[in-house]
């Protein structure tokens, strides 16, 4: 597979400037985001490249830096690959920009970079207009492994084709900018019909626009993110995970990060990565959104109680089945906002009200491996004050629906467990 760079410069309107002006703490959060996702995915994929090489693909590059000096995602993900050998020898890194200032700030700001020299494939710069001829030419060449980032100040440009471009070959991985203030405002806006066709195709574009009618702004925006995951699981990008971040008062969402992933191992990376830079954790789960208000309303977002509902999903879905620890997160967590941890909690918060017996019984504490034997099952109720109880036990130097949980637990110990007789059920304490 060949990873082609033929980008036609291109005379276009520009991004607003005010852009790249300031870091805010979404932008940093953004870039954290993209750059721990692609070392990790690097780590996984250099091994396993048979072209021995691997693409990195920015396709609204910006100049490089704000104005406050920070450095921008294209620096952060060279400076990552400058300090490892292999990424040296094997990265080929695309930066596109449609404002030609940008695209020659870039170059300056790269060429500044210490040990810039030593990368085998040197940076390739284009302008160009990402609806034209880069788009089209994304969705026809092969590529080789690719992590690609499209991070549009808008929506112009950005497509289902496009997402389907970078993500068709193997190994291929992308995050995309969502801006869905000016998505939710265009999807009604027939002068801008071209571009919210082009970006959730023209039938379900018209089926949005039907069922937006007379909804509430937050029904509005579950059903366009509903509608855009699964036009992108229609076109093959099986796993998409949304990160949302609200304004400054956190009192409405701004836009989104959209990670797209054919690969499940890609998924629960990514998942891991969204989960640690989340502004907020209910009970250790895991809000998926940043925003700068959170950090003052605490108490509010904790009365959600998701490891109560996880808990209580598990107990439903899996009565009467035997099976490992793993098998139950592998066979729940997809298009949840649960990370393995919470899995672990839940089941611990079970077992401390007696509703599982795990074999070993005795374990280092607050540890549970991935293969547990249920021995008993106890239909007695009250389990959701045995399941505050051990979340106010294990919590650290927070109360209660207030904040992370303790770190993860270690996998000690070889566990299985049996789900059965229920009884009354969790809804019954």
């Amino acid at each position: 597979m060949t990873l082609h760079a033929s980008f036609e410069p291109a005379t276009v309107g520009t991004m607003p400037k005010r852009f790249f002006e300031e870091r805010e703490d979404q932008s940093e959060v953004k870039a954290r985001i993209v750059s721990k996702y692609f070392s990790v995915w690097a780590r996984i994929i250099v091994p396993r490249a048979r072209a021995q090489r691997v693409g990195y693909i920015d396709l609204f590059a910006g100049p490089g830096r704000y104005k406050d000096g920070s450095a921008s995602t294209p620096l952060m993900v060279l400076a990552l690959a400058i300090a490892d050998p292999n990424l040296r020898s094997t990265l080929v890194t695309i930066f596109n920009d449609e404002d030609p200032a940008h695209t020659r700030n870039l170059a300056e700001e790269i060429a500044k970079l210490p040990g810039i020299e030593t990368l085998k494939y040197q940076p390739v710069i284009r302008a160009g207009d990402v609806g034209g001829s880069i788009g089209k030419s994304l969705q026809t060449i092969g590529l080789v492994p690719t992590f690609s980032f499209i991070d549009p100040f808008g929506y112009k440009g950005l497509s289902l084709g496009l997402v389907q471009g970078v993500i068709k070959d193997w190994g291929c991985d992308c995050v995309f900018f969502f801006n869905y203030n000016r998505i939710n405002a265009g999807i009604s806006n027939e002068t801008v019909d071209e571009h919210m066709d082009a970006l959730f195709g023209a039938r379900r574009a018209g089926q949005l626009r039907t069922a937006l009618r007379g909804r509430t702004p937050a029904q509005r925006e579950a059903l366009i993110l509903e509608h855009l995951a699964q036009a992108i699981k229609e076109l093959g990008g099986k796993y998409v995970l949304p990160f949302r971040f609200r304004n400054a008062k956190g009192t409405r969402s701004t836009h989104h990060l959209i990670f797209v992933t054919k690969n499940v191992r890609g998924y629960e990376i990514m998942k891991e990565i969204m989960a640690k830079e989340s502004s907020t954790h209910d009970e250790g789960v895991p809000s998926f959104e940043y925003s700068p208000a959170d950090a003052t309303t605490p108490f509010l977002f904790s009365l959600l109680q998701p490891l109560e509902r996880l808990a209580d999903d598990l107990t439903e879905r899996y009565a009467g089945r035997t099976m490992t620890m793993l098998d139950v997160y592998n066979g729940h967590h997809v298009d949840t906002p649960f990370i393995k941890k919470n899995y672990k909690d839940a089941l611990l918060a079970l077992e401390a009200q007696k509703r599982i017996v795990a074999d070993p019984a005795k374990r280092p504490k607050g540890t549970f491996g991935d293969a547990v034997k249920v021995r008993q099952i106890v239909t007695q109720c009250g389990w959701r004050d045995a399941l505050r109880q051990w979340v106010n036990e294990n919590t650290k130097e927070r109360p209660v629906f207030q904040g992370d949980a303790r770190s993860g637990t270690e996998e000690l110990c070889s566990m299985s467990i049996r789900w059965s007789c229920r009884g009354p059920g969790p809804r019954g304490g």
